[in-house]
């Protein structure tokens, strides 16, 4: 969106890529992932229950849009839409799964109600679409949160005054990690949920 809207930054460095070893953070994408996940192996258990990590995040120059308010907002929201892409796509196969495919819909069923249809050529893309739709439902909502650096923060600076904005700014470091995971994790629990129950619900009537 960026290099549509003027700005070739990340392309110049090589970032539109889906190869994963240019966004690697040594921090965000390999420690804390694997502290995470083998920490509890060797007592070390602050991570133990989720799993978290993050990216280098993608540079982005303003000045280099023709029309910095408005260009900036649609790329901050260019993530966002992403997700609900990825869910739509995602609902989509398990539609067509459940439609067209012999034995789809029962898979899907046993897979919404918590089982697994073992031995069944289907389970593993139906596994992969209900993942799908649950980690970009929770990353939608996430990223949409009004807090310092995630993508919703970028919309509220936009829409702020200037005495507000240099305010607005100086809310980093750690308050943004408790805000993240204290205000961030209520506000996941209170949209999250019941979209995918929504979702779920939608499924099981096809």
């Amino acid at each position: 969106m960026a290099s549509r809207l003027g700005d070739q930054t990340a392309r110049l460095q090589g970032r539109i890529t889906l190869n994963p070893m240019y966004h690697m953070d040594p921090i965000g994408t390999l420690l804390i992932p694997a502290l995470a996940i083998f920490g509890p192996f060797i007592g070390f258990s602050f991570f133990s229950g989720f799993l978290i990590g993050w990216a280098k995040p993608t540079p982005v120059i303003t000045r280099n849009f023709r029309k910095i308010v408005r260009d900036d907002n649609l790329v901050t929201l260019a993530g966002p839409v992403s997700n609900l892409v990825l869910v739509g796509v995602a609902f989509a196969t398990l539609a067509v799964i459940c439609i067209a495919v012999p034995g789809g819909r029962a898979v899907v069923r046993a897979n919404l109600t918590g089982g697994l249809a073992l031995g069944s050529g289907l389970q593993p893309p139906v596994l992969l679409a209900l993942l799908a739709i649950e980690v970009n439902l929770s990353l939608f909502f996430f990223n949409l949160l009004p807090i310092p650096p995630l993508d919703g923060s970028r919309v509220v600076r936009n829409m702020l005054p200037y005495n507000v904005v240099q305010q607005y700014d100086r809310i980093g470091g750690w308050i943004s990690w408790v805000l993240m995971i204290l205000v961030g994790g209520f506000i996941l629990r209170l949209l999250v949920g019941p979209s995918i129950g929504l979702i779920f619900t939608a499924l099981m009537s096809i």
